[in-house]
């Protein structure tokens, strides 16, 4: 954990050093880059920079404790226990800041629901994942932006991306990473049986432009003709649609959501950028120790996280073993679920990097 503070420090140190350059002053969107770079790494660089300061200042006071002037003494114990008392203060800031991992700061990132098994009835779950969690930002104040969505006959969702953007949206949404499951009697049922069907959920931190270098010789950019309503209704004649391949992975992103070609082709950049970032992501992740799978924020989309039992009225996360009010979490109060996953990681967290010394 130091070796990432040290990392964000020094980046963050870098940003202010931009920002005060001219060349970066008079480029008004390389100034918005690096200013909104550097306003997400502010709080965790400002108080890892205040702790370092108060190590160095008690490391000064045990020099001067260890003195031959008994004044001097007195005094330097008495600043001990003052200092000592504002790093733990300090240590315990960071480590609740640090809470979801290196990303936990970012304001942006990307959410996609998908159907899994069970047909129509999981892309109608996929449906009711997206206005929950639409519900749930809305009212946390966050700007949700629909990148794509593919819906289906029965108004259901073959995929549905979004754009979230707020204070603390990737540090709350990325615990929603995995697979969901419901248990319920579908609206396709006739005889009362209930049924199982899953959906997964990918949440991507959004990076910085400066992060992922994406040149348009880096994709193929295709203009395709895809269906934009229910059962293909509202066919989309001007071809507006955009795919984009990633030349050196494969990565595709397909956008629909607007009747212009170039905002489709500026969200598909998003998303391959958000997805580009997250693979990167994992490498460096496979790259460092098991911290990361002890945690469980670690968002392998295998892992089945949850399960919504309609007939008992019951959510059941199944990392950390507890049940919530189903009811109340399907029309958009997340917060209860949250809270819990962010606790058990803060637990972890403290548990893992306590020592302060």
């Amino acid at each position: 954990m130091r070796e990432i503070l040290e990392q964000q420090l020094a980046r963050f140190e870098e940003l202010e050093r931009q920002m005060s350059d001219p060349d970066v002053l008079a480029n008004s969107a390389r100034l918005a880059v690096v200013a909104r770079e550097h306003g997400s790494l502010a709080k965790s660089a400002t108080k890892y920079r205040r702790f370092k300061l108060l190590n160095t200042q008690i490391a000064e006071a045990n020099a001067m404790a260890a003195g031959d002037d008994p004044e001097l003494r007195q005094l330097a114990e008495m600043e001990l226990s003052e200092l000592k008392a504002g790093r733990e203060a300090c240590w315990s800031e960071i480590l609740d800041t640090a809470v979801g991992g290196e990303d936990a700061q970012r304001t942006r990132c990307m959410l996609e629901i998908r159907a899994g098994t069970g047909g129509d009835e999981a892309a109608l779950f996929a449906r009711d994942l997206y206005e929950m969690y639409r519900h749930y930002c809305e009212a946390k104040g966050w700007k949700v932006e629909v990148m794509d969505m593919s819906p289906t006959e029965l108004g259901g969702f073959k995929e549905v991306i979004l754009g979230l953007e707020g204070e603390g949206a990737f540090r709350a949404m990325q615990y929603e990473n995995g697979g969901h499951r419901v248990q319920r009697v579908p609206e396709t049922e006739t005889k009362g049986r209930v049924h199982t069907s899953a959906a997964t959920v990918a949440v991507m931190a959004e990076p910085e432009d400066m992060e992922i270098d994406l040149k348009p010789a880096d994709y193929v950019v295709e203009r395709i003709r895809r269906a934009s309503g229910p059962g293909g209704q509202h066919v989309n004649k001007t071809a507006s649609a955009i795919r984009l391949t990633h030349t050196a992975t494969g990565l595709e992103v397909c956008c629909q959501d607007e009747k212009s070609q170039h905002k489709n082709l500026s969200k598909a950049i998003r998303v391959l950028k958000s997805r580009l970032y997250e693979m990167k992501r994992e490498e460096e992740m496979k790259k460092r120790s098991t911290e990361r799978r002890e945690k469980i924020g670690s968002g392998d989309r295998n892992e089945r996280i949850r399960t919504y039992n309609f007939p008992q009225n019951r959510l059941t996360d199944h990392r950390i073993n507890q049940n919530f009010n189903l009811e109340n979490v399907i029309v958009g109060n997340l917060g209860p679920v949250v809270d819990a996953l962010i606790e058990c990681d803060r637990q972890a967290q403290r548990n893992a990097f306590g020592n302060i010394e």
